[in-house]
This record gives structure tokens, C-alpha cells and sequence, in this order.
């Protein structure tokens, strides 16, 4: 039997002025402003709006109700979760999935982990972190799971 191929693709975005996105990517039902630019080898799911002059770079991966804020820079291998698996399995009602919300100017560093948080504004992740709970006050976050490191 042969496997069944599925090639990704950008469909149904609702596109801003200027947007940027590189190939290959798998990107839909989502909502990117202006000036976004995606790096290659990005997902973004449904119900995700991008704000402007964001920059997402290479091998992230954004699920389904994530809303980030303009300004931001999301690194290389940045993933968001939001299904915590509170059952100890996969969640298929989407609708009871956490949401996740990123401020406006918010620097999230290479390979973090973001989960069903919300991050204020002019945060600065470090890379590799885990954040697994609100961010409410500007600041330098860092380690597993995150925490300040030092207050901006």
C-alpha cells in the first residue's frame, strides 16, 4: 500500500501589506498583518493572528489560538502548545485548548517552549526556556520553567 503524500501549503491566510513567507511552509486559517515575515519551515494553525512587523523565523511551529502582538521576535525553533494533555493523551475539542497571547514588542529566543500562557509587553525570553506560566511584568525570562531574571 502506498502512503498517502500531503504537500504543505499557504491557504486561506488572510494576508496583510507586505507579508513574507518563505518555502517551504505550512501555513492556514490564520491572520498575518502587515510586514510579517515567516522564515522557512513554519506551521501555523487556524485561528492565529500574527501582528505587525513580526518576524518568525525558521522551524517553528505555532498552533491553533495564538495571538501575537506586533513588534515581536519569535527565534529559530520556537514551538507553542497549547493542548496540555490534561486527560494524558491528545485532546481532539480544540475548543477547550488553552489560548496563548504575546504582547506587543516581546523577543522570544531560539528552541523555547511556550505554552498556554500570556506574555506582556517588551518581554525578552531566553532561548531554550519553558515558559509555563503568565509573564505580567517586563523583563528578562530564562530557564525551565522560565523565570525573571532580571526586571527591563
Amino acid at each position: 500500500m502506498s502512503p498517502e503524500i500531503r504537500t504543505s501549503k499557504v491557504s486561506g491566510v488572510t494576508a496583510g501589506k507586505n507579508v513574507v513567507i518563505y518555502e517551504p511552509a505550512n501555513i492556514y486559517g490564520c491572520t498575518l498583518n502587515d510586514d510579517v515575515f515567516v522564515g522557512p519551515f513554519v506551521e501555523i494553525q487556524r485561528h492565529t493572528v500574527i501582528g505587525e512587523r513580526t518576524k518568525i523565523q525558521s522551524h517553528c511551529f505555532i498552533c491553533e489560538y495564538v495571538a501575537i502582538g506586533r513588534d515581536c521576535f519569535i527565534g529559530h525553533g520556537v514551538i507553542f502548545a497549547n493542548d496540555m494533555f490534561r486527560q494524558g493523551c491528545p485532546n481532539p475539542d480544540s475548543d477547550s485548548w488553552g489560548r496563548i497571547v504575546i504582547g506587543n514588542n516581546v523577543s522570544i529566543g531560539s528552541g523555547a517552549k511556550i505554552l498556554a500562557v500570556t506574555i506582556c509587553d517588551e518581554a525578552v525570553i531566553g532561548a531554550g526556556s519553558v515558559v509555563t506560566r503568565d509573564i505580567l511584568r517586563k523583563g528578562v525570562y530564562a530557564g525551565n520553567p522560565a523565570r525573571l531574571l532580571r526586571e527591563l
